[in-house]
């Protein structure tokens, strides 16, 4: 029994010394702009401190073109977005950035935050960047509420936000009552990496939609929803949530693709692309 033990006790050290080091989801800097500059595309890393916290982020793209910012989901990094941000019809029209939202990346790994306090870091992106042009707002999964919430604190400013495979409606989140053991304790180190942060803001998630979910209706911004039907981790149900609490958006333009789970941004990158090309 003693050696059993002994044999639980080395292997749940090894895995816990390992958790912190495997599945971060996120390419060094000088990596991403190698792998750009073999695509013949400039890569732009940016960083943006907001109080005690750090933005990461990465660009391609001109200067003087209306802009795409790419909102990733839970988990995630800007290089979700990599094909898009190399793909030469978007850049003809746009620049691009794509961000780490705060918890992911470089943007301070590990530090989940909820909705709310994410955008509040976000924000100064928009000044730091801004160069008269329109600004269209892309999120996928997790990313969908928050650049919802982004445009709610921000009124006016945005152009049009895409809503990919979002998740928000808060009926539709049944937060697993399991999360809060793997938080705020040492438990939370068994969680390997980006899963940690993941699991923290997929617990305050709910919470987060019962408190935007009354403010959607502020939204006058152009809106585009993508769905598939077939999504078992985001329901297609938000579909027609969105159509009802974003009732106040200029248009209202909705695209089922039939038979797609929630990973719509690589599954079907031409139909998004084709969402994208006509903002």
């Amino acid at each position: 029994m003693k050696r059993t033990g002994m044999i639980i006790l080395v292997l749940l050290c090894l895995w816990t010394i390992m958790a912190q080091s495997c599945m971060k989801f996120r390419i060094s800097d000088e990596q991403a702009i190698e792998k750009f500059k073999q695509a013949g595309v400039a890569l732009k890393i940016g960083r943006l401190k907001v109080n005690s916290r750090t933005l990461h982020y990465a660009k391609t793209g001109h200067d003087t073109l209306p802009t795409i910012v790419f909102v990733h989901g839970s988990p995630g990094a800007w290089d979700a977005f990599e094909a898009f941000m190399r793909d030469s019809l978007l850049l003809k029209k746009y620049r691009m950035i794509s961000i780490d939202r705060p918890g992911f990346g470089y943007s301070d790994f590990g530090d989940a935050m909820n909705l709310q306090d994410q955008s509040m870091i976000i924000q100064p992106l928009f000044e730091k960047e801004k160069n008269g042009k329109p600004v269209y707002l892309v999120g996928h999964s997790l990313g969908g509420p928050l650049i919802i919430q982004l445009a709610v604190d921000r009124p006016g400013y945005f152009d049009a936000l895409v809503i990919l495979a979002g998740s928000i409606d808060p009926k539709q989140e049944n937060p697993e009552r399991w999360r809060p053991l793997f938080m705020n304790n040492p438990l939370k180190f068994l969680v390997p990496g980006a899963m940690r942060p993941s699991n923290d803001e997929l617990w305050y998630l709910k919470k987060d939609l019962r408190q935007l979910a009354p403010q959607m209706d502020a939204i006058k911004e152009r809106v585009y929803i993508v769905h598939g039907n077939k999504d078992i981790l985001v329901p297609y149900a938000n579909l027609d949530f969105g159509v009802k609490a974003l009732k106040n958006a200029a248009v209202m333009d909705t695209l089922t693709i039939p038979g797609a789970n929630h990973f719509i941004p690589w599954s079907h990158y031409k139909t998004v692309r084709a969402v994208l090309l006509k903002l």
